[in-house]
């Protein structure tokens, strides 16, 4: 057998959901059977025990009459081990109205240390780690993060549509997450976010603060392989795909990783910066929509894009304007107060523009594009609503991250 067709043979191997299901498994994650499933186990159970099922959908019930939880008359009867408590759906599909699968769950330590991985990479945490990043601790490599996210993660979005292979099949997979199932599956991109802030962390501070590269060996050792398995324990991606992700990204970074100084330098500087920004992203975008179908895919490339255009942006004006928010160390007590009022405020803010942003541009686009705003789901899923829409708004969110709010902290004494 030549080497190409023992890697085609690995390569189909670890893209089996039976690999997946076999992880869930592991770590307690079980589908619950259907209704006539569940019932006809119960009357299995009842006759075992010489009980008599109950009519459908009620609880089996004791011989002779009694409580359903097994106690009757103040005594135990034959109790069983406990049953595993059920876990939903983590997020709901709000364009499609998808929802995952009711699972028992065993070991719940388990459940919520990846449900706390699946999360970053997901919005909430974008939306806090990179301003905490460029409010707080360090701008310049606030800046030169997002600029290293933006690349890879607009990378793999199109690499999604372009390969076009499915989600891992359900069943034997149990989807305990579906707010991403509308997309392809390869490569992983919450692996390759996972994989790419991380390093790019170390990367960027190591040498310019001062801590032992251990630490940062370690820091993404743990946080990749958090990212990563909570893929696979969600049902999300076969192990391949994290496999593809992990590589992707580091293919990535040894390509355009040593281009960072010189593109945010270009971005702070160059006169017409801002200019060539909006347009060679939202050229990006309208070539990311022509892929393929709709898929929430598309929204999250519009919403990448948008996000470091607006912070590109942001970060060539206030450099222009000379507004410096340096929060350097030594760390104090006034320093971390300083901090916490930062983020109270700079978020206050960020999300007050997103609300009204998004209630500006949706209706704005669909009446534009005389596309029916009476259904907002599906009016999203036209390119002439997504795309502004996202652009837009993220766009204006990044804007406001890089220069309005470091312009009211400088206003009000907190740069």
């Amino acid at each position: 057998m030549s080497l190409r067709q023992r890697l085609a043979r690995l390569a189909s191997s670890l893209q089996e959901p039976q690999k997946v299901a076999r992880f869930q498994q592991l770590c307690g994650v079980e589908a619950l059977p259907s209704d006539s499933e569940a019932e006809a186990q119960l009357t299995r159970d009842s006759r075992r025990r010489g009980r008599q099922p109950g009519p459908p959908g009620c609880p089996a019930k004791l011989g002779g009459g009694g409580a359903p939880n097994g106690v009757r008359n103040g005594l135990a009867a034959e109790l069983g081990p406990a049953p595993p408590r059920r876990a939903g759906a983590l997020r709901r599909n709000s364009l499609t109205g998808e929802e995952g699968q009711l699972a028992q769950v065993n070991n719940w330590p388990l459940y919520y240390l990846f449900t706390f991985g699946t999360e970053l990479g997901n919005e909430l945490f974008y939306v806090t780690f990179f301003p905490f990043w460029i409010w707080n601790l360090d701008p310049l490599v606030g800046r030169k993060l997002v600029v290293i996210w933006v690349m890879v993660m607009y990378l793999g979005q199109c690499t999604k549509d372009i390969i076009r292979w499915p989600r891992p099949a359900s069943p034997p997979v149990v989807k305990l997450e579906v707010f991403y199932n509308s997309e392809y599956s390869m490569p992983s991109t919450h692996a390759m976010s996972g994989t790419a802030i991380p390093i790019s962390m170390v990367l960027l501070t190591y040498g310019r603060w001062q801590y032992p590269l251990i630490y940062g060996l370690i820091l993404i050792l743990c946080w990749c392989s958090l990212v990563c398995l909570s893929r696979i324990y969600m049902g999300m991606h076969s192990i391949l795909d994290i496999i593809a992700g992990f590589l992707y990204t580091i293919l990535i970074l040894g390509v355009f990783y040593p281009f960072v100084d010189v593109i945010d330098n270009f971005n702070q500087t160059h006169k017409y910066a801002p200019l060539i920004i909006i347009g060679l992203h939202l050229a990006l975008g309208i070539f990311s929509f022509t892929l393929d179908t709709w898929s929430t895919s598309r929204g999250d490339t519009a919403e990448i894009l948008g996000s470091g255009a607006g912070i590109a942006c942001g970060s060539h004006a206030i450099y222009n304007m000379g507004i410096v928010l340096d929060p350097s160390p030594p760390i104090t007590v006034t320093l971390f107060g300083k901090a916490i009022l930062r983020i109270l405020i700079g978020m206050t803010f960020v999300l007050i523009i997103r609300v009204i942003m998004k209630k500006i541009t949706i209706p704005l686009a669909c009446k534009i594009s005389n596309i029916p705003y009476d259904d907002v789901r599906k009016a999203r899923q036209h390119m002439e609503v997504e795309l502004p829409y996202r652009y837009l708004t993220y766009g204006m969110v990044g804007f406001s991250i890089t220069f309005v709010v470091p312009c009211i902290f400088s206003f009000i004494g907190l740069s």
